[in-house]
């Protein structure tokens, strides 16, 4: 006859091989060189950010860096640095010309398109450079996730926008995680333009935009609590008339319009007001493009087309309201240009516009 602690043994035995097999796998999970993690895109080398900028978060209805100083940024939108790439102008001297433009923020539109073109290693590569230079020059950057359409439905407007709900979050995991902890990279714009293209794009209800906002901020701020997340409003980025009755619920949030000058018409700052600016009185408000050129200037189209008048209108408003802004866009192919060609820099237009409120104002 057995012994009882024969049974037990037998018992006992598998149980314990069961534990110390979770045990290990528990152990091996938390390995970050197990075979599960490999990968062949290196991670963001920390060590060339040789100086740390200023921490910036939302506080109340403004931009605060680590003393507490409220802070305005006023700077441009770059183009997608694959397109610069291809220019052979991505150097840092291009950078170097921002920075003496008087920017303080940089804007950085990652197009779908080229994301998958030059393959997440290689546009890594690109973001890193961008990140390093602008740390470097005392620039903060936006990144941005530079999609036009309804990401609900999946329609977009051309195909270099086309992108979908899986991309989209993996892209902000991808970043949010690589970029912690570098504080000049301060700002995640999530969906560069938000719109249904009168019924041609589906529909999409503000209700649902803010819940897919919400769940991508989640994302975020599992990698990165310190990322200020920007949130554009329908109609291409400018009506945030919804987030009256119904604000993102999530921390370290600000919302962004683009209120190009077709956008409305006069009275113009009492329309401004009404669709996005009241906003500002509770919220941070970053209007991440502005711009505008005469209708004979290269590439003039709908809704960037203007008079003239409307850059000192524009900045005065900003100026009285408080609000962060953006110029589109630093090259001399995209348009409105800021300035005209790459062997001279010299600017257009709307480009000695804002570089001269630029330099004024961000010295104060």
């Amino acid at each position: 006859m057995k012994s009882p602690h024969h049974y037990l043994k037998l018992f006992l035995f598998p149980l314990f091989i069961f534990i110390s097999a979770n045990a290990l796998a528990d152990d091996a999970w938390q390995n970050a060189s197990g075979w599960w993690n490999a990968t062949d895109i290196p991670a963001f080398d920390k060590s060339k950010i040789t100086q740390q900028l200023s921490l910036v978060k939302v506080q109340g209805n403004k931009f605060v860096d680590a003393k507490g100083k409220v802070v305005i940024f006023r700077g441009v939108n770059i183009a997608d640095p694959d397109k610069i790439a291809n220019d052979k102008r991505f150097t840092k001297k291009h950078f170097e010309v921002i920075k003496a433009w008087g920017a303080n923020v940089v804007r950085v539109p990652v197009h779908p398109s080229a994301w998958r073109k030059q393959g997440k290693k290689a546009y890594l590569a690109l973001l890193d450079q961008t990140v390093i230079w602008a740390n470097e020059l005392g620039m903060y950057v936006i990144i941005d996730w530079h999609s036009i359409g309804n990401l609900k439905s999946q329609m977009f407007q051309n195909n270099s926008y086309y992108t979908d709900k899986g991309e989209t979050n993996d892209f902000w995991r991808t970043v949010s995680e690589r970029y912690a902890g570098v504080n000049a990279v301060a700002f995640y714009e999530i969906f560069n333009e938000p719109t249904v293209f009168g019924g041609r794009l589906g529909v999409v209800s503000w209700a649902e935009w803010k819940a897919i906002n919400e769940e991508i901020i989640t994302v975020i701020q599992a990698h990165n609590p310190n990322a200020i997340s920007l949130v554009a409003g329908f109609n291409w980025a400018y009506d945030l008339t919804p987030v009256a009755t119904a604000p993102i619920e999530r921390e370290n949030v600000a919302y962004v319009s683009h209120p190009y000058p077709m956008k409305v018409g006069a009275p113009y700052e009492k329309n401004w007001t009404r669709d996005f600016g009241f906003l500002a009185d509770k919220f941070p408000v970053f209007a991440t493009e502005i711009g505008y050129q005469l209708a004979t200037d290269k590439g003039a189209h709908i809704p960037v087309i203007d008079d003239g008048k409307y850059g000192k209108r524009i900045t005065d408003y900003f100026g009285d309201k408080g609000i962060s802004w953006v110029a589109w866009v630093f090259d001399p192919d995209w348009s409105p240009q800021l300035f005209t060609d790459y062997n001279t820099y010299e600017p257009t237009m709307q480009g000695k516009h804002f570089r001269d409120v630029m330099l004024r104002e961000n010295k104060k």
